[in-house]
């Protein structure tokens, strides 16, 4: 079931109904997003981007997964090689 209807004017506009406008926390002067996404169109308010949306833009497959020893000497290794004295 939609949440709304809009109508389109002969100019290409539409209003955003109030229902939608408090779930987008938007107002006036507010930039919307229009975006395609398996065939379906999506409507956000401009960046307002999730840390998944991100990382699907920047990096085509999933990270591998690491252990928390394998973080740890990552660590070290850092900090050792940024207060090694030259």
């Amino acid at each position: 079931m939609a949440l709304a209807h809009s109508r389109l004017t002969a100019q290409g506009q539409i209003s955003v109904p109030a229902e939608v406008r408090k779930r987008l926390g938007v107002g006036p002067g507010a930039v919307l997003e229009w975006d395609e996404e398996n065939g379906q169109v999506v409507v956000r308010r401009a960046g307002r981007y999730s840390s998944g949306d991100i990382h699907r833009a920047l990096f085509r497959k999933p990270p591998e997964a690491k252990s928390l020893d394998d973080l740890k000497e990552g660590v070290r290794r850092y900090v050792k090689g940024r207060h090694a004295r030259r």
